[in-house]
């Protein structure tokens, strides 16, 4: 098999389809007031970098980097089922990561699932450790904050 990331555009076929099926997951586990997804749309602002990783040719997984006043923000994080396990995730990271420190931010923050094991322990593996609500989040009964300084 060969993984590739690039930036990708959030209307693309691919971009669409991947973003589709994470809020489908995501409304499957959380209540609309705890889910805080960017619309495709919003993923396509200037501040956004949207890189799709591909598997044989078809998209197998995607990530944003929201750059904010002093940090940048992981945002849209999914991994199709097909292509988990596949080292898609961590590509994907180590793509974000590298565009995050040549935007010159200083520590990447990111808000996650309480149940997202799998996720928490990507995040982990990257350097990521938890810590408090930043920005305008607060603390709820799903929400888990992580961060990593670069």
């Amino acid at each position: 098999m060969t993984l590739a990331v690039h930036i990708g555009d959030p209307r693309s076929a691919g971009g669409t389809a991947l973003l589709t099926a994470s809020r489908a997951y995501m409304e499957a586990r959380y209540p609309p007031e705890h889910m805080f997804a960017l619309s495709i749309d919003a993923l396509c602002a200037p501040s956004i970098t949207f890189f799709i990783a591909t598997l044989d040719d078809r998209a197998a997984g995607c990530v944003a980097l929201k750059a904010q006043d002093g940090y940048g923000e992981v945002k849209s994080m999914f991994v199709s089922d097909a292509a988990r396990g596949a080292g898609v995730g961590a590509a994907l990271m180590d793509a974000l990561m590298a565009q995050a420190k040549a935007l010159a931010l200083p520590v990447l923050k990111l808000e996650t699932g309480d149940d997202l094991d799998p996720a928490h322990r990507l995040y982990q593996r990257h350097g990521f450790a938890f810590c408090g609500p930043f920005g305008d989040y607060v603390e709820g009964p799903h929400s888990l904050f992580m961060e990593k300084r670069l």
